[in-house]
């Protein structure tokens, strides 16, 4: 990785630790992963040692929002099945039964409910 990647994400973590916690979010326990009969069939690559991966669930598509809240602005969506780059998680508004939301770092940065979105390898740390 080189110095300069190191340094955007670090000043990316600042600027979303600072967001999260203007918001009031806090941190929660790992989400429960889906049952293995709700996630879609398809082949993965493992997620590197730092990297989370997930594999989206949501049978129509993820819509993608501007903060962790389903109330909150849609900046675009993401296809079933396609894997996503978890970059940390944050407890916010409830969908079904879960409160975890990832910001997802696919050159979006955008936030979707963990309720749609299955953990490859570990759970993403803490925002």
């Amino acid at each position: 990785m080189h110095v300069r990647s190191l340094g955007r994400t670090a000043a990316t973590l600042a600027v979303t630790t600072l967001a999260a916690t203007a918001l009031g979010l806090t941190a929660v326990a790992p989400a429960n992963a889906a049952p293995a009969s709700a996630a879609p069939a398809t082949s993965v690559r493992a997620a590197a040692p730092g990297e989370y991966l997930g594999e989206v669930t949501a049978r129509t598509g993820l819509l993608l929002h501007d903060k962790p809240y389903r109330s909150a602005r849609i900046v675009g969506s993401v296809e079933y099945g396609q894997i996503v780059h978890i970059f940390c998680r944050v407890q916010a508004d409830d969908v079904e039964g879960n409160s975890n939301w990832y910001l997802l770092a696919d050159g979006r940065w955008a936030w979707a409910s963990a309720k749609y979105i299955r953990s490859i390898g570990a759970v993403p740390h803490l925002c």
